[in-house]
């Protein structure tokens, strides 16, 4: 039986920076009621919370709730109130570095847009985020753009090489993730077996970019069970088993209705 279950956020949990509609909001808070649970995301701590936090139905079993913002390059844990553990920020020269190359590899690649919405490249402290469209894009354009990472794996096959000592994956719909070399969602995981003292084999990991090059592949390294889902309403349906298969008292759910938000 599995002690911690573990979520990628963006496309698993809820649509690209959307915030949890009701249903999954209502099967998360039962969750985190009967077993421990973390989210491990590319997003910074303010993603987590208006993203994840502010649609919880209870607070009382946040204990039970471990956040890993930035690929597992930090990490938060409440006890009366959220608190960070630590963060593997970036220095200045690595910033520097990494959005020249950036720049340079989207040149090389010549996957330029034509119109953005918003900062394209993001500074997170521990980690890089660049988002082809903008920060604030229309998840409808996002979805369009490169649904099948074609463009991305250019800019990434590119930043392989001119990166070669940091960490380069693809995640959300439109993004690529950049964290300092070993620091990815391996990385949170071992995190998660120290500070938790659970043992990987008693994890499950749930995200939908576990393929070869997206930024949940590191989870399947670490030898945890992982389940590939296509979009949150298939995370919905897993959730519901594993509250069966746990124990936990059956979830009445209102009819489903869309909420997208940010």
């Amino acid at each position: 039986m599995k002690k911690l279950i573990i979520f990628d956020l963006d496309g698993t949990l809820a649509q690209s920076k959307a915030s949890l509609d009701e249903e999954m909001a209502t099967l998360f808070s039962r969750l985190i009621d009967t077993v421990k649970v973390a989210i491990i995301s590319g997003g910074d701590w303010p993603q987590f919370e208006k993203q994840v936090l502010s649609n919880l139905t209870e607070e009382k079993h946040l204990k039970n709730l471990s956040i890993l913002p930035t690929c597992g390059t930090k990490f938060y844990r409440y006890k009366h109130g959220w608190k960070e553990l630590y963060a593997e920020n970036f220095t200045a020269d690595e910033k520097t570095q990494i959005t020249t190359a950036l720049n340079d590899a989207i040149k090389l690649s010549k996957t330029k847009v034509a119109k953005t919405w918003g900062e394209q490249i993001e500074d997170r402290g521990s980690q890089i985020t660049y988002s082809a469209l903008g920060q604030k894009a229309p998840l409808d354009e996002k979805k369009d753009w490169d649904p099948k990472f074609v463009k991305r794996k250019k800019i990434k096959t590119i930043l392989d090489k001119t990166l070669s000592n940091f960490s380069v994956q693809m995640g959300g719909a439109t993004s690529i993730d950049i964290t300092k070399p070993g620091i990815d969602k391996a990385y949170g995981i071992r995190k998660l077996k120290s500070v938790l003292g659970i043992k990987i084999s008693e994890m499950l990991f749930i995200g939908d970019a576990l393929f070869e090059g997206g930024n949940d592949h590191p989870a399947r390294t670490t030898g945890a069970d992982c389940i590939q889902v296509r979009d949150p309403d298939e995370t919905k349906r897993v959730i519901e088993s594993i509250i069966a298969c746990l124990g936990g008292k059956p979830v009445k759910l209102k009819p489903t209705r869309n909420k997208q938000n940010g």
